[in-house]
């Protein structure tokens, strides 16, 4: 595991909430923080979340300074993105890049695909994990994950709207019961005119691109190179937007999926299943 020290936090709370990777803490006995000032706090594990390698730490101190959330939501490719860290030990590092593309997917270290990651050209190294990927107002729009280490400006973040749903549940209970249904997918835009024909109220929707075997979207019928555009009473308008509609609460209810197959709209009924370790 990476020293405590090498890696990022990003602050939430006065008191001593933070966010950081779940690859970081996952197993560790003792955890400890480096502040600005020099002071090396004692930190306690809140709960970890391996699906978005995201995690919430405690720090033993008050009256810290939060950071600023922002909206990752509003992301366009080509603005400016800066990466806060401590790469290779050298402590409060600040690199700069674009935004390079948006909805990648991502296979975190158990294994499973994370989907909607920010890619950037800012440049990351180990030890950069857990840090702020921030914007030119200095909100923070993402949590930095990985890097390509045989590559060079292929670096990565958990977007900052996905890291505040799983923090505000790791902090209430400690860990997350997600339902799933079993597709990778991506937002693409839509073909305008099918959006004029349909009268959709959205431009993007998520294209399927795997279905996992066995799994409730196979049951349902959903298959490669559909795009989904709803689910439930919700516009799928991006794969975070289908995350925050697979909570705790979807698991087992049947979840109806309207669905662009070609040029024809489909509707499809998958029942989440709980996601197990």
């Amino acid at each position: 595991m990476e020293e405590w020290t090498r890696c990022g936090v990003v602050p939430l709370t006065p008191d001593g909430f933070a966010l950081t990777n779940s690859h970081v803490v996952h197993g560790a006995t003792e955890l400890k923080v480096m502040l600005t000032d020099g002071r090396r706090l004692a930190a306690r594990l809140i709960g970890d979340d391996p699906d978005t390698d995201l995690a919430v730490v405690r720090i033993d101190a008050r009256d810290l300074a939060p950071v600023e959330l922002g909206d990752s939501d509003a992301l366009r490719p080509g603005q400016v993105a800066i990466a806060v860290g401590c790469p290779l030990g050298f402590q409060f590092t600040v690199t700069t890049g674009v935004i390079s593309a948006l909805g990648r997917s991502l296979r975190a270290q158990n294994g499973r695909m994370m989907d909607a990651i920010i890619q950037t050209d800012a440049a990351l190294n180990p030890g950069n994990s857990g840090g702020p990927l921030v914007n030119t107002r200095g909100e923070v729009v993402g949590v930095n994950t990985a890097m390509i280490l045989s590559a060079q400006g292929l670096a990565f973040a958990v977007p900052v709207n996905t890291a505040r749903d799983v923090a505000a549940h790791l902090i209430n209970h400690g860990r997350i019961r997600r339902s799933f249904v079993g597709f990778g997918g991506q937002t693409v835009p839509l073909v305008r005119q099918v959006v004029r024909y349909y009268q959709l109220l959205q431009e993007s929707g998520v294209l399927v691109i795997a279905v996992e075997p066995g799994s409730p979207a196979q049951a349902a019928g959903l298959t490669e190179g559909d795009i989904i555009i709803r689910a439930g009473e919700h516009k799928a308008t991006s794969v975070e937007a289908i995350q925050r509609v697979l909570t705790q609460s979807t698991i087992g209810a049947p979840l109806p999926l309207t669905v662009l197959r070609g040029t024809e709209l489909v509707t499809l009924t998958a029942v989440p299943a709980e996601r197990v370790a």
